[in-house]
């Protein structure tokens, strides 16, 4: 697979501010990279894009938590976790994709591998945090299978998950009928 320039400077960069995000435990940074990065994924389709996306909204919720706590030598596992998307930023830098991939698989297995006594639970918060990102791609116009293939999901955990959200959005864009409109536009004027 074939990435442009600009794009290969734009995941550069993503990375880069993730590091510096983890580094301060900036849960909020964290989220709005994960957006940005499915976002402009959804156009290439690549599962290491896609990958990342998952990773830094994981990271995110495990900070916003505090669930760092849970992580033994978190400063340490930063460390090394930060030294990989460093390698992740050269190859695609270099614009090699493959060892781009590479990395961020290996990112990915650093984190579910790290701690035994957590284990569980990092792959829960990763298995969420792909579904929550997978309805992120396929709003995005995404077909629900290859939503789920890219993210390594069931279609049925992610069906589930859209249906739910949808319910959800669903009562809040409801419109009021005529009647009470009027009604309500009576009573702002009073």
């Amino acid at each position: 697979m074939e990435i442009p320039k600009k794009e290969c400077l734009h995941i550069s960069q993503v990375l880069e501010q993730a590091q510096q995000a983890l580094k301060s435990r900036n849960s909020l940074q964290l989220k709005e990279l994960s957006n940005q990065t499915v976002h402009d994924s959804c156009h290439y389709q690549d599962e290491a894009s896609i990958t990342i996306a998952v990773l830094l909204y994981a990271f995110s919720k495990i900070i916003e938590r505090s669930d760092f706590n849970k992580i033994k030598k978190w400063d340490l596992f930063v460390k090394k976790f930060n030294a990989i998307l460093s390698l992740a930023v050269k190859a695609i830098n270099e614009n090699n994709f493959e060892a781009y991939q590479n990395y961020v698989q290996q990112a990915r297995k650093s984190l579910e591998s790290h701690s035994i006594n957590i284990k569980p639970y990092i792959q829960d918060v990763l298995r969420k945090a792909a579904i929550n990102k997978g309805s992120k791609v396929y709003s995005h116009g995404l077909s629900l299978e290859r939503t789920s293939k890219l993210l390594g999901v069931s279609q049925w955990a992610l069906s589930e998950y859209i249906g739910q959200k949808d319910q959800k959005d669903e009562k809040q864009n409801q419109t009021l009928d005529v009647k009470q409109r009027a009604k309500m536009a009576m009573e702002f004027f009073e």
